[in-house]
């Protein structure tokens, strides 16, 4: 017969869930925290820092309202099933770049609203005056709103550059958004058409359809090059992988759906890596050729080597 010594026994005690005087099992109560978000992720590219901004994040419903307008429900629950996603509802993602290239801080895109990007600016170390230069892919509210508050200019030390063609529709079209965020700043616009430089390294390059003038940015440094898509494909799976199914969003759908196919596919041939405005944060990739459409693959170390 065997005894405990009296550590062992101190040991077993520890060991043993506590009861409470019923006798049923007793658990401190810890207050649930909630779902999280990281708000900013970092790589490097060549020489230059890449940082990632999540200026804001929500949940939509009836998502087929929003993607897959052309596919029946069946395929739409059927490719959602396979890729482990639920078909009623998904996770928007809302994600400025800020690319530092060492003599200059770039800002692509602004977000919802004005506290949203400074947050997110203020999480990754940056203040708004730092921003040398703010690109507007395209003047959706998600991407502008972040420009102003009323009155108040968030990076009043900042230029401003957008795409000429983006430029005129929105300005001739009584928009509201447009009129508030942006026409007060059209005197510090400088416009660029496809092709153009933003700084060194930087060049815009059309990908008409979301919008009349969206524009996607080709990042190059040290031989190293990134695409940013803004808003090229706004999903992984029903927009990225699937390039012909429409989204509500895309203006011209059929010219979406063509630079979709363009683009994603010189991104695969060429085996750079992206960053897209609405990709599942932090909204860096690579794609892949799959069949008749693409594979978005999530960054995982690559850049951070």
């Amino acid at each position: 017969m065997s005894t405990l010594t009296r550590r062992q026994a101190l040991a077993a005690g520890a060991a043993m869930p506590l009861v409470a005087a019923t006798g049923a099992p007793g658990f401190a109560m810890t207050e649930k925290k909630g779902a999280s978000n990281a708000i900013h992720r970092r790589i490097t590219l060549g020489d230059f820092e890449i940082t990632t901004l999540l200026a804001g994040t929500a949940v939509r419903d009836e998502i087929q309202t929003i993607f897959g307008m052309n596919v029946s429900p069946e395929e739409f629950q059927q490719v959602s099933d396979a890729n482990f996603i639920p078909a009623d509802k998904a996770q928007f993602f809302f994600t400025p770049t800020l690319v530092n290239t060492g003599s200059e801080v770039i800002l692509f895109d602004t977000g919802l609203n004005q506290a949203g990007i400074t947050a997110a600016l203020a999480e990754a170390g940056y203040a708004p005056s730092d921003i040398d230069t703010v690109v507007i892919t395209h003047m959706h509210g998600d991407h502008i709103g972040g420009l102003m508050d009323g009155d108040d200019e968030t990076f009043a030390g900042a230029s401003y550059v957008t795409g000429a063609i983006e430029h005129n529709h929105w300005a001739a079209a009584g928009n509201e958004r447009f009129d508030q965020k942006v026409a007060p700043l059209n005197d510090k616009f400088t416009f660029l058409d496809d092709g153009g430089s933003v700084a060194s390294g930087v060049t815009a390059t059309a990908a008409f359809g979301h919008t009349p003038g969206h524009m996607t940015y080709r990042i190059e440094s040290g031989g190293q090059s990134m695409m940013l898509i803004a808003d090229l494909a706004n999903h992984p799976v029903w927009s990225l992988a699937r390039p012909d199914w429409e989204v509500r969003f895309d203006m011209d759908k059929a010219g979406a759906a063509a630079s979709r196919r363009n683009i994603l596919a010189t991104i695969a041939d060429e085996r750079m890596p992206m960053i897209g405005y609405h990709m599942p944060f932090p909204a860096i990739g690579y794609v892949a050729t799959r069949g008749d459409g693409f594979e978005f693959v999530p960054h995982s170390y690559q850049l951070a080597l």
